[in-house]
Formats: C-alpha cells, structure tokens, sequence
C-alpha cells in the first residue's frame, strides 16, 4: 500500500480494492460490511450514477423514497444512510468534500435522450444501458433497476417543485466515502451523458477505492 492510495482514500485502512473507471463506463463490486469505499470525482464535475443491493439478497436494494423520508432531505451527505424499501441500512455516507448529492435526477437512456434532446442522440450510450449489461454479471434485469442516486451531480430544486441539471459542485480530487453497513453490491455507471452540464460535456474517469479498517484506525 503506498502513500499515494493513503492519501487518496478519504477513510483510513488497508486498501482491498483499487480500479478506476473508464470516461462512460460501467463498474460493480461487493463491499462488505465494515468496509468503506471512497469514491474519487478524479477530473471534477462527472456524475456517477449509483444503484445498490444487499449482496446475499438482491431484493433489498436502495429505495430513493425510504431514504429521503428518513434523512427528510433530497440530498446527501455525510450521515446519510443509504436504505432499502424495509428501511434497513445498505451504506452510510461517512466523509463528503462535496456536501450535496442528487437523489431525484434520474438515470439518462436511450429513450430519455431521443425524447430530451431529439433523435439525433438515439445511438448515444447511457446510464441505464451501462446498469443493464455490468447488472448482467450478477444476475440483476431491468425489472431490478429502481431510482439510482448520482453522487457529485447538481440537481437544485426550486420552490415550485422544477428539477434542473446545472453545473456540478465539484472539483478534480473531489471525494465521498461509503461505509457498508451489510455486505452491498454497489453497480454503477460512470455517466457517459454529452448532451446537459451533468459531466460538464465532457466525461471522465473516476477511481473506486476499498479499504478494510484495521486495528490503529477503529
């Protein structure tokens, strides 16, 4: 383990895991339970669109509603708790450098393309196709896909209700980190979406870090 990942891991501990993720691509893991996973916002301004199941039983998966009603707020940050439809805890978040993610944004499609921005982006790839085909390695189908949160998007709503997609709040370096509260697939699409400000046009690479707590950082 080398200084380098100490620094980049915003919670101390023995790194288990360490990959980043392709400008538009998938990724999924275990994290069990204890562990903490550091998501690194490596470019700044890249959503990264999260869904998550508990690992020995993927019908308790995250429920947008069950969270919002219990933190009473849309957004996340540090002490949220990530829950699924029976309440129960899937990961808290520990440490934010961001302090606001989108829960109600939504993950972009094909079809939400064409119908957003014309039908010119049909051949676009998108979030849900990015959850679809990494979900296909756990056994997970479009009828297991619920409402994802987007870590490090902007979606600020007004008084009347209105969403908007608007400039990021974060930066190159920029970090949140996950503690599994059960042992929890995280699956994710690292948003390849071109068409709002939601990656400032331009996606990009994030990096996943797992660390395990060790006996000097409990």
């Amino acid at each position: 383990m080398t200084s380098t990942l100490d620094n980049l891991a915003l919670v101390p501990g023995a790194v288990v895991l360490d990959e980043t993720v392709g400008a538009r691509g998938p990724w999924s893991a275990i994290v069990r339970a204890g562990d903490v996973l550091t998501i690194v916002d490596l470019h700044g301004n890249q959503a990264v669109d999260s869904l998550f199941y508990a690992a020995d039983d993927h019908a308790v998966r995250y429920s947008a509603a069950a969270t919002v009603a219990a933190q009473r707020n849309l957004f996340l940050t540090t002490g949220s708790v990530l829950r699924a439809d029976d309440s129960s805890a899937l990961m808290t978040i520990v440490a934010d450098e961001v302090g606001n993610h989108d829960t109600v944004g939504g993950a972009c499609s094909q079809e939400s393309n064409t119908l957003r921005y014309g039908h010119h982006t049909k051949h676009q790839h998108a979030c849900v196709e990015n959850f679809l085909a990494e979900g296909a390695k756990w056994g997970l189908g479009k009828r297991d896909l619920v409402s994802n949160i987007n870590f490090f998007m902007n979606v600020p709503v007004d008084a009347d209700g209105t969403l908007g997609i608007v400039d990021g709040l974060s930066a190159p370096g920029k970090r949140l980190a996950l503690r599994a509260e059960v042992d929890t697939l995280v699956l994710v699409s690292n948003c390849p979406q071109i068409n709002n400000p939601c990656n400032g046009f331009d996606p990009t690479e994030v990096r996943m870090i797992v660390t395990r707590p060790t006996a000097d950082n409990r």
